[in-house]
Formats: C-alpha cells, sequence, structure tokens
C-alpha cells in the first residue's frame, strides 16, 4: 500500500509579477530535503547547454524494470518542488506516478517562451529577445524528449506544465503540435501577448483540429485590473482597457475552447479569484493534475472494500480498470498497484474467503510477472490450504527469479512438510 509521505522542502524564491522572471536564491545549506537530480545537455537547437532536474517516484527501484508516466516543467528550478509537493499527495490514487522533469528557463526566458517576436508592448518599446518559442519546442522535441526516454524510466505519455509566458508556450503547443503532449496544464498563460496573436491563431486550428485524448486545464487570477476593484469576472469582458486585456484574452480563449467542444478535448477552466499572478500556480498545479488525471482515479471502491463482493465481481472491477487505463494511457499498466493486490488476498485469506484470496495473488502474479513477492504470496496461499506441492511450485518460481537464500530455506521447509 501506498505510503503518503511529507516532504519539508525549504525553498527561496522572489516571483516578479508582470511576467517578468523569477530570482532564486541559490544556496543550498536551508534545505531539508532537496528535490529533483540536476542534469543537463547540450542542444544544437539552441546552441547551448540547457539544465533540468529530474525526481524519480519514491516507489522506483531498477530492479523493478517499471517505466513512468512524464511531466515537463516549464520554470522547473521554482515549480518543480510544487509539482512533487502533489505527487507525494495524490498520486497513486488521484494521479498516477510519474517522473518529473523540471526545465531551467532561468535564462532566456522570455526568448524561448514566447510565441512570436514584438518590439512595443502595451505601447511601450519592447526590446527583450524574444519570440523564439518554436526553436525552442523543437529542442523539446527534438533533443530533450529523446535524452529523457533514453537516459529516465519513462514512457510516452507525456504532461506539459508551464505559467505565464509558460503557459503561453503550453497552448502554443496544444495549438501547433498538440502531438507532443497527453496533457496541458497552462496556469495564469499571457495569451494577451503580441496583440492577442495566440487567439488568432487558435481559432482556426480548434475548429479543425482532432483532439481526442488530449486535455487542457486552463487557469486565470484574480488579478482582473491593477487599478479598479469594480471590475470582476462578470464584467471585465466589458472593459476595453489594457489593463484587463490579460484576462480577456484568457477568458476569450476558454470560451473559444468550449465553442468548438465536438474536436474531442477534455477541457476545464478555472478562476481563482483570490490568487494573483503570482500565487495561482500553486493551487492550479493541485487542481489541474487532479483534474486531468481525473480518468486515474479508482472507481467502485465501496465494492472492493466490501466482503460482501462476489469474486466474479471483483474480477469485472479490476479488468475493466486495467482496460480503461490502457486505453487512456495507449499501453497496457497494472491496474492496481502490487502491495495492494497482495495485501487483499492475504486480508481475504484471513477473512475465510480463500477463492477472493487466490485471485488477488493470481491477479498480482498476472501484471507483476517478474515479483519474487507475488508468487511467495501465492505459495503462502497453497500452504495455508495444505497444499504443498504447489506451494513449493511457487516458491521454486521466486527463487528462480531472485536466487535468494531465504526461498531455498522456504523449498526445503515446505518439501518437509510435504513428506510429514
Amino acid at each position: 500500500m501506498k505510503k503518503i509521505t511529507l516532504l519539508v522542502i525549504a525553498f527561496c524564491g522572489t516571483i516578479v509579477l508582470g511576467n517578468k522572471i523569477y530570482a532564486q536564491n541559490h544556496q543550498q545549506s536551508q534545505f531539508l530535503q532537496k528535490v529533483g537530480a540536476v542534469d543537463s545537455l547540450y542542444s544544437k537547437t539552441l546552441n547551448e547547454y540547457r539544465t533540468i532536474c529530474v525526481q524519480l517516484p519514491a516507489s522506483y527501484s531498477s530492479e523493478k524494470n517499471q517505466k513512468y508516466p512524464v511531466v515537463y516543467i516549464l520554470d522547473g528550478e521554482l515549480f518543480l518542488p510544487t509539482v512533487n509537493d502533489v505527487q507525494n499527495y495524490y498520486s497513486g490514487g488521484f494521479t498516477p506516478e510519474m517522473v518529473l522533469v523540471g526545465i531551467s528557463n532561468d535564462k532566456n526566458r522570455v526568448r524561448d517562451l514566447t510565441t512570436s517576436a514584438i518590439t512595443t508592448k502595451y505601447g511601450m518599446p519592447f526590446n527583450e529577445k524574444n519570440g523564439e518559442a518554436d526553436n525552442f519546442r523543437q529542442f523539446i522535441e527534438t533533443e530533450l524528449i529523446p535524452y529523457i526516454e533514453n537516459k529516465y524510466p519513462v514512457t510516452n505519455y507525456r504532461t506539459l506544465i508551464g505559467h505565464s509566458y509558460g503557459g503561453l508556450f503550453t497552448i502554443s503547443t496544444l495549438i501547433h503540435q498538440p502531438e507532443l503532449f497527453a496533457n496541458y496544464l497552462a496556469i495564469d498563460p499571457s495569451l494577451d501577448w503580441d496583440d492577442q496573436k495566440p487567439l488568432q491563431e487558435a481559432r482556426e486550428v480548434m475548429a479543425a483540429y482532432d483532439y481526442k485524448n488530449k486535455a487542457l486545464f486552463m487557469s486565470l487570477s484574480g488579478q482582473l485590473h491593477m487599478q479598479n476593484s469594480k471590475i470582476t469576472i462578470d464584467n471585465v469582458m466589458q472593459d476595453t482597457t489594457d489593463f484587463t486585456l490579460f484576462a480577456r484574452s484568457n477568458i476569450a480563449f476558454s470560451n473559444l475552447v468550449k465553442q468548438n467542444a465536438k474536436n474531442g478535448l477534455s477541457f476545464e477552466w478555472k478562476f481563482y479569484p483570490k490568487d494573483i499572478h503570482g500565487t495561482i500556480p500553486f493551487p492550479t498545479i493541485m487542481d489541474g493534475l487532479v483534474a486531468l488525471f481525473e480518468w486515474y482515479q479508482m472507481e467502485n471502491t465501496d465494492k472492493i472494500n466490501s466482503f460482501e463482493t462476489t469474486k466474479e465481481e471483483l474480477f469485472g472491477i479490476i479488468k475493466y480498470r486495467a482496460e480503461k487505463l490502457k486505453a487512456h494511457f495507449g499501453y497496457s499498466v497494472p491496474p492496481y498497484p502490487e502491495e495492494l493486490l497482495n495485501m487483499s488476498g492475504y486480508m481475504n485469506m484471513d477473512m475465510q474467503q480463500p477463492e477472493k484470496a487466490k485471485m488477488y495473488f493470481e491477479l498480482a502474479m498476472e501484471y507483476y510477472p517478474k515479483s519474487t513477492n507475488a508468487y511467495d504470496s501465492m505459495a503462502e496461499y497453497y500452504e495455508a490450504q495444505g497444499d504443498f506441492a504447489n506451494a513449493i511450485k511457487y516458491v521454486t518460481k521466486a527463487f528462480e527469479l531472485s536466487d535468494n537464500d531465504y526461498y531455498k530455506k522456504r523449498i526445503e521447509g515446505l518439501k518437509v512438510k510435504k513428506n510429514n
């Protein structure tokens, strides 16, 4: 059974509002626990080294040879700890365990995350290098993703998370290269960029593209107008000043997505009236991941927990979940953690329901065929039934997989019981 571990993570970051990138204190002495192993790769596309941080699931073991879905996090130097916190609380039951890849954008952020080149913004000169999102996306597609898939235990089921300009990049990727990711989480995205050009581009694409098996969660902060408290979510679309262009662009995009619901995109939009641009990432990441993986959450838990549910019905529930997960991921995965199947088997043995216990142990062996524990549990079931021949058979399988002396001694002990 998955245990929820509370990680105390202390980090010092300063968020500069108004789409300016954040400055972070990199002194490490104050950390109780660091999040993510630092890695880097040289990009021929960008002609520079790029830093990434990779966090593996707590349950990861090289011996299990298990692969996980993967989350790519823009501004990872800031948001990887937040995503990791959410996963520590919600993974296993609400979201799958996943490998987290934080992409550092502390350098050339505006250049890489903005989607078209501009020289003025809101009537003022804009001199910072910008508009090279296509180039940065090419780096992610042709260099970063292959690098991660070759080096780390990940599948090709990917989620992209971005805030502000990162949210703009996330929406742009959904519009122009939706096949790169299955899920898109755009946090208060800067869709006002270049006189709402992303919104104009989306109008053509959203009506024509098939977004089946794609999902978007998008948020808007309560910072609707910096100078007028009378502007609310109910009347902001009637305002025509530059002060509300950011919010109006966000709402207009969400309305556009809803108008094109037939394109198959799973979409949820949420307004956070009490949050501002700098605080909205935390609640959005939490709500967004849970919403994007709503289909992953366990069903029929009341029936699974009831000892009155028949073996046949339990079997149907488990197989249904396996097929559902396969349909979403695009590949087969075990419907439940091995520990849960194993525990359920022993619980039913204690409740004198041996046929259900046997079913759970058989399913553990089916979905985790390289697990010595699964075969040893099956052996314990047969030992409890007095069937020492089958008990020896399954302990022998465990021994063949592990060459562990513990199982060798188990075999010898079972042979003695069989012959008495």
